[in-house]
Order: structure tokens, then sequence, then C-alpha cells
């Protein structure tokens, strides 16, 4: 049995130590917004913030995140940058939004006031197969701006 926090709870995981994190919080924890991309650590859809960190959680075993506080999307419902995701239509297909909503929080609590620029390479880890880059900006910039 392993103990993980996630989303400020502690949870019992039956899985082997190994398992990438992405497949416990999904098909263990069965939270959902954490998604499978690549599975190779390259685009972003699978991003949790593990110690305020984002991280790719496809490429995490479950053992490296026994001790640590675990963050999903779904830890970040409330976070401006959601609200302003939608408020920007930036979401078309979904697929990337919720990698994208981890790592700019993560972004804004590192850097409460970023410019344009900053926010790009921010994300720059993150992949957007619609093409919808210019939205999810203005969109964190909406957020920072609300955090203020």
């Amino acid at each position: 049995m392993n103990t993980v926090r996630v989303n400020g709870e502690l949870e019992e995981v039956q899985a082997e130590p190994g398992t990438p994190l992405l497949y416990v919080l999904r098909d263990h924890l069965d939270l959902k917004g954490t998604r499978f991309g690549c599975g190779l650590s390259l685009c972003g859809s699978c991003m949790v913030l593990v110690d305020g960190q984002a991280v790719y959680s496809c490429d995490i075993p479950l053992w490296s995140a026994e001790g640590k506080d675990i963050t999903t999307v779904e830890g970040l419902r409330d976070h401006p940058v959601t609200g302003a995701l939608i408020s920007e239509q930036a979401a078309q297909c979904g697929y990337c939004v919720s990698g994208i909503v981890v790592a700019a929080a993560e972004l804004l609590r590192r850097n409460p006031d970023p410019t344009e620029a900053e926010v790009r390479e921010g994300l720059d880890r993150n992949l957007c197969r619609c093409g919808s880059h210019n939205r999810i900006v203005r969109a964190v910039l909406a957020a920072a701006r609300e955090l203020r």
C-alpha cells in the first residue's frame, strides 16, 4: 500500500511502486482531469504540481511521489487561470488544457506579473494542437491581473 497526498487529501493506493503517477491519478484515484498525451514527457497534457513544481506525471513513478504534495487540475478548479481560459474561449478541444492550467498556476506563483514573452516561455512545455496559443496567453495574463 502506498500513501500519497493529492489535492490536500491523503490517499491510500494499491499499485506497484513503479506505476507512473499519471495512471495512479486516473485509474486508482479517479482523477480524470490529468490526461495521457504522448507518454514521453513532451506534450504537457499530463502535468501536475509536485511540491509546487509543474512536472510530467507520465514520467514519475509512484514511489517518488510519496511524501510530496501533489496538485492536479481538479485541485486548481478555483484558480483564476481556469476561469480566464473559459472567458477567453481558449479551450478548443480541451485536451491540453489541464496541463496548461497546471503550468500557468506554477508560472503565476513564481511570477505574479509576467510579460507576454514570459507567459509564452512558461508554457513552452505545453503543446496545443488546436492553435489556441494566443488565447491561452491572453487568459494567463488576465488571470495574473486578477491575482494582483
